[in-house]
């Protein structure tokens, strides 16, 4: 089992460095940035993960852009991989999306994970001026204009929201990006199943399993093979050796950690102890530790 460190952005945002060093010290595979572009100071959109539709995160939450952080993290790291859980592409245009990408690929040896998802806050597409009910064919759509931006070769592009002619963007990926997708809607799970990989919403196993199964469906009927697909889950119970094994047997070999220091909805483990202040970089670090010791090397 292959682990991701998921970061939501945290306010001491020097030490960030400095936790992707240690992550790939502890032996986790990859860190994920997650991100917003602008955050309104009036939602009234729901939140699809909590059962009140409610925020779990305060709202003046530092959003850090994540190639930049991640470009800063490769710095001190040389085997993690550097990915976002998620980046909401269908905010931008293509152009600015694969000529970060790229930008990073080239800088940290093509260590590079893109995970994408169309986002839940109307306001935030509001504020951008792009139109939310048609977000799902803009995000599909920019997708497939990356892919061509990617090969470094002359192209074209003619679109119900991008039309372009005769472009090229360089310094080309020398290595295939993966393209991972996040969400839990039906059109979501397609548009992962029809890419590299899932970022998956927290599940319990019994509950993931039907989500693989149709998403796996999705690709056979697309003709697309199940070796080259990452599915990588947040699982909402204790990861033990029997679940581990099922896992495997259904082609899982990725899951995401939410950084143990934090509290989230679905905390099940405490990794610090009462009182610990969760500004300090030692203890975000203990509870890295902690886990580490506890599930990755157990479970690698």
């Amino acid at each position: 089992m292959k682990f991701w460190l998921s970061l939501m952005p945290i306010y001491e945002t020097g030490q960030l460095v400095e936790i992707a060093r240690h992550a790939e010290e502890l032996g986790f595979h990859g860190i994920t940035m997650a991100d917003h572009l602008v955050m309104p100071t009036r939602i009234e959109s729901k939140y699809p993960y909590t059962e009140d539709g409610k925020m779990w995160w305060p709202p003046d939450t530092p959003w850090l852009d994540p190639w930049i952080t991640l470009a800063a993290m490769s710095t001190a790291t040389r085997h993690l991989r550097l990915g976002t859980n998620i980046y909401l592409g269908a905010l931008r245009d293509p152009f600015t999306v694969a000529k970060a990408v790229a930008t990073l690929a080239a800088l940290c040896g093509d260590r590079v994970m893109c995970g994408l998802s169309v986002g839940w806050i109307k306001e935030e597409y509001d504020l951008a001026g792009i139109d939310f009910p048609s977000r799902g064919r803009r995000m599909d759509e920019l997708i497939a204009a990356m892919k061509k931006l990617w090969t470094g070769q002359e192209i074209s592009h003619q679109g119900e929201f991008f039309r372009f002619e005769h472009a090229a963007m360089h310094p080309a990926p020398s290595a295939p990006i993966p393209i991972w997708c996040g969400g839990g809607s039906a059109p979501a799970l397609r548009r992962a199943a029809l890419n590299d990989g899932w970022l998956g919403v927290p599940l319990s196993l019994s509950q993931l399993k039907p989500v693989l199964a149709s998403m796996q469906q999705t690709r056979r009927e697309a003709g697309l093979t199940l070796d080259s697909f990452s599915p990588c889950v947040a699982l909402a119970q204790a990861l033990k050796p029997a679940v581990v094994e099922e896992l495997a047997a259904l082609g899982v070999h990725d899951t995401t950690c939410i950084a143990p220091w934090m509290l989230s909805p679905w905390g099940a483990t405490k990794w610090i102890d009462d009182g610990d202040d969760i500004r300090q970089l030692d203890v975000k670090k203990k509870a890295m530790e902690r886990f580490a010791n506890l599930v990755i090397r157990q479970f690698s």
